[in-house]
């Protein structure tokens, strides 16, 4: 089988896996995180309804965030949106790593949400 195909198949399982346990709500919804290589973006998902309630990424217009690929700049986009967040009144979240493990970059947004006032 190819390379790449077992590798998305078993991101695709660990997602899974996680997700299972994980259900966003209007009072405490999902905090779900993308990154890329140059780039991280994460944003809070009202499962019940479908709909993002706030979101924040290294992309962001006006950010002072030269490259977004690093530990530095993951926990800028973490205390962005947790600003987002208790702005519309969010104080707490239910963190989903996706099928990233929780280290480097992932932990550092998440420390930088914590920081920014959000519970998980």
């Amino acid at each position: 089988m190819d390379l790449q195909k077992t590798k998305k198949r078993r991101q695709l399982r660990r997602r899974r896996h996680v997700r299972s346990n994980i259900v966003g709500s209007a009072e405490r919804p999902r905090l779900t995180v993308y990154r890329s290589s140059k780039h991280i973006y994460a944003q809070l998902i009202d499962d019940g309804s479908g709909v993002t309630l706030a979101a924040a990424s290294s992309r962001d217009k006006g950010s002072s965030i030269k490259y977004g690929g690093n530990v530095k700049a993951s926990e800028v986009v973490g205390q962005k949106l947790a600003e987002a967040a208790l702005a519309k009144g969010i104080k707490l979240a239910a963190f989903d790593r996706g099928h990233y493990r929780y280290h480097g970059r992932i932990k550092a947004l998440a420390d930088g949400a914590r920081k920014g006032g959000l519970q998980f």
